[in-house]
């Protein structure tokens, strides 16, 4: 997959991120700045400003896409969009007739990911990642951990964007912390846990840990609309991008392949009321998703990339019941 080692890219992966029983271990992201709506962190939340790097692949990504539609900052935040696929320097940036959603980097005309990261530390060692957060005016990366990214947006920006809608309100985040953790260890980050174990032990906890986590959140959502409150929270555009990946991608190619998110009725139901909030079914792109995951040679090494896209987003969905 590839990583910079002092700035020179090589291809391969962290050690550090396989554990001694063979288990995957993120590791956490390096750039970790904050944009205020006051500028006292040294970034200010100004239209124009900020740049964003990302994959429509990426579930990671794709939270900050959301987010950026959500909040009305289209207008705001500039993106470019990498071509799907692993690619021998990493996400890739050009344009490709075949691939009319993705688009060049036309602020800093980086062809690679990994010019960004070297543009802001020539010496930098670790992994390449989207989302990643650029500074148009100190040219530099603000960040690229993804949770701290959608953070950014949803309160920093309000007098940037067209919408002042809290979706980590001070009263519930006591409890959408609490369900983040359990779905990012076991459902977000669980599926990649699944496909990229070294060890018979080390799926089988994953796999398990998983579909446990599943049939607890069917559960929940049997009984209410939204993971946390009466309201559409964090919690719940965390758990999306995955579910939408689910059935296309990770119940095949990463071996979590016990139940499909159609299978659960609350569930599927439940993703399909969020893809229809206006402006989220324009960042979905399953397609994308087939592509880039059977693209990945550690754990499809042919590379022959599957020609179905077994989902259907175009459907009603029931969750109008539940208040």
């Amino acid at each position: 997959m590839g990583v910079l080692i002092d700035g020179v890219w090589s291809d391969g992966t962290l050690p550090e991120e396989t554990g001694k029983a063979g288990e995957f271990k993120r590791k956490d992201s390096s750039f970790r700045n904050w944009i205020t709506a006051d500028g006292s962190s040294g970034f200010k939340a100004e239209p124009g400003r900020y740049h964003l790097y990302v994959a429509h692949a990426c579930p990671w990504a794709h939270r900050t896409l959301m987010y950026r539609a959500i909040k009305k900052l289209e207008g705001a935040i500039t993106v470019a969009y990498c071509i799907p696929g692993l690619r021998p320097q990493g996400w890739e940036y050009r344009a490709d007739p075949q691939f009319p959603d993705c688009t060049p980097d036309t602020v800093n005309r980086f062809r690679y990911l990994h010019q960004a990261y070297t543009a802001a530390d020539p010496k930098y060692t670790g992994k390449v990642t989207v989302p990643t957060l650029w500074d148009k005016k100190t040219k530099t990366i603000v960040n690229n951990e993804s949770s701290e990214i959608i953070r950014m947006l949803n309160s920093e920006f309000n007098a940037v964007g067209g919408d002042n809608a809290d979706y980590y309100p001070k009263e519930l985040r006591a409890e959408i912390d609490r369900v983040n953790e359990q779905t990012y260890f076991n459902v977000n980050n669980g599926v990649y846990r699944a496909g990229f174990a070294k060890s018979q032990d080390a799926y089988e906890a994953a796999y398990d840990g998983l579909f446990a986590t599943l049939d607890e959140l069917e559960a929940r959502l049997s009984k209410q609309r939204y993971l946390v409150g009466k309201q559409i929270t964090e919690a719940d555009w965390r758990l999306l991008p995955t579910l939408l990946r689910f059935d296309v991608a990770y119940f095949s190619i990463f071996k979590c392949n016990k139940r499909q998110i159609r299978d659960y009725p609350n569930l599927w139901n439940y993703m399909l009321d969020l893809y229809n909030v206006p402006g989220i079914a324009a960042t979905v792109k399953p397609r994308y998703y087939v592509i880039n995951y059977y693209s990945i040679e550690r754990v499809n090494p042919t590379g022959v990339i599957p020609k179905g896209t077994p989902v259907d987003l175009s459907g009603p969905h029931d969750r109008d019941r539940l208040h």
